[in-house]
């Protein structure tokens, strides 16, 4: 029981970590943007997420002097793609955001197989969790997988479903497709933990 308490303790660790990184520096814009979408509509909505996001980016130059580079991104692409809806007016190009953010991050981790010392996961979670370097390679898959295949389905929601549909899957299903991927990765690694850690 303890081992699974310490395996859960490091997952949320590794969760908080990604979240961090992705999730929670979107969380803010993308809250104002679902909020003025039910209340206008999705151009009105994709100049609020703008806004907010160029203040959430200075807002954390301000206080902390540093802007993840993931951060940079996400505002190149909100001010590009809202820009091209808005001066356009044609919501596509806001949600292929949300695919191309994605994509980045598959690309990222699935780099990270063969670029640099060790995969992502690793680099993340090494220092709480002993792992085999083939079972730290298959989990980073898993995670370069996730991220690809929710943007290739982001696409597909595009595509298939109306405006209104598309934003309650990038605000609710995406979160709630994260949070069952992670208890699958709970259960992927507590079948590999070595038996000093079980």
């Amino acid at each position: 029981m303890l081992s699974l308490f310490m395996m859960l303790s490091t997952l949320y660790k590794l969760s908080h970590t990604i979240l961090m990184i992705k999730q929670l520096v979107e969380f803010f814009p993308i809250l104002l943007f679902f909020i003025t979408f039910k209340l206008y509509d999705i151009y009105v909505a994709t100049a609020v997420v703008i806004v907010a996001t160029i203040l959430q980016v200075a807002y954390a130059w301000f206080k902390f002097r540093k802007v993840e580079t993931m951060q940079w991104i996400t505002l190149a692409l909100v001010v590009i793609m809202g820009g091209l809806t808005l001066i356009l007016h044609d919501e596509q190009f806001v949600k292929w955001k949300l695919s191309i953010i994605e994509w980045l991050f598959g690309g990222a981790f699935l780099g990270s197989q063969f670029i640099g010392r060790a995969p992502f996961i690793e680099r993340m979670m090494s220092s709480q969790l002993t792992l085999p370097a083939v079972i730290w390679k298959r989990l980073n898959l898993c995670w370069a997988g996730f991220f690809i295949g929710v943007g290739c389905l982001n696409v597909y929601v595009m595509f298939n479903y109306n405006t209104n549909d598309w934003v309650t899957f990038k605000t609710f299903i995406v979160p709630g497709m994260m949070a069952v991927f992670i208890v699958v990765q709970m259960i992927f690694l507590y079948k590999h933990l070595p038996d000093s850690e079980v």
